[in-house]
């Protein structure tokens, strides 16, 4: 089996796997929204159920696609959210 990255919009991704597609829209992934298309094409399926972005350091479970409300937890930043460097 293999991951393939099928269409990338202005809206979010498609990708195919294992038979199925899935899309990922930016808005609930925004790590891929100012991504380069080859950071995004460059997906590799781990282990039948693990897609994995080296180039944008991205992890995500084919689960988590299905199953969405199993995975309630989504970073959403806040006004307060900085990086300080000392």
């Amino acid at each position: 089996m293999k991951a393939e990255i099928v269409n990338i919009s202005s809206f979010g991704i498609w990708l195919y796997t294992d038979g199925k597609e899935y899309f990922l829209p930016y808005e609930k992934y925004p790590w891929f929204q100012d991504a380069k298309i080859r950071e995004i094409q460059n997906v590799q399926l781990i282990h039948g159920s693990h897609l994995h972005w080296p180039d944008l350091d991205i992890d995500l479970e084919t689960d988590s696609l299905e199953n969405p409300e199993k995975y309630p937890l989504v970073y959403k930043p806040s006004k307060d959210d900085t990086y300080k460097i000392n």
